[in-house]
């Protein structure tokens, strides 16, 4: 991996879907369709992309990320139709371990959620060769 600078940026604008709504998918409706506004776990979902922008210009050939941990708040709500803005900074690299901060805003100018995420960034031989070994496992027990 390339050094990354401290601070380097990058931006995600989404409009929410009604697809990213809180729905768990299933039949008890306590668990089903809840509410109708943006979900953690979508902005989870966001919040590795922007992660992931910040990687990717200092990734050199045979590199690749993975995603090894997610620290997120949900502050507000967003609506379906909203659009909403990710701004990650860059925080530090140690090693080949990189963090990212993660702000989110709605078009209304709320912030709506924050955190941070953690990737590693590994030989792509080394991880293709994990994924390889955990299939054989999963092969032997099912």
């Amino acid at each position: 991996m390339k050094p990354i600078p401290p601070g380097h940026q990058a931006r995600l604008e989404v409009r929410v879907t009604p697809e990213m709504t809180v729905n768990f998918g299933l039949d008890d409706p306590r668990l089903g369709a809840l509410h109708p506004v943006y979900a953690t776990y979508w902005m989870v979902k966001h919040m590795e992309l922007v992660g992931r922008l910040i990687l990717l210009p200092f990734l050199e050939d045979g590199e690749e990320g993975i995603g090894s941990a997610v620290e997120a708040r949900h502050l507000a709500p967003a609506l379906p139709g909203m659009k909403i803005v990710l701004e990650g900074v860059h925080e530090r690299s140690e090693g080949r371990r990189l963090w990212v901060a993660v702000k989110v805003w709605s078009e209304l100018g709320d912030l709506i959620g924050e955190g941070r995420t953690e990737q590693v960034v590994l030989p792509k031989q080394l991880l293709e060769a994990r994924f390889n070994e955990l299939r054989r496992r999963w092969q032997g027990v099912s």
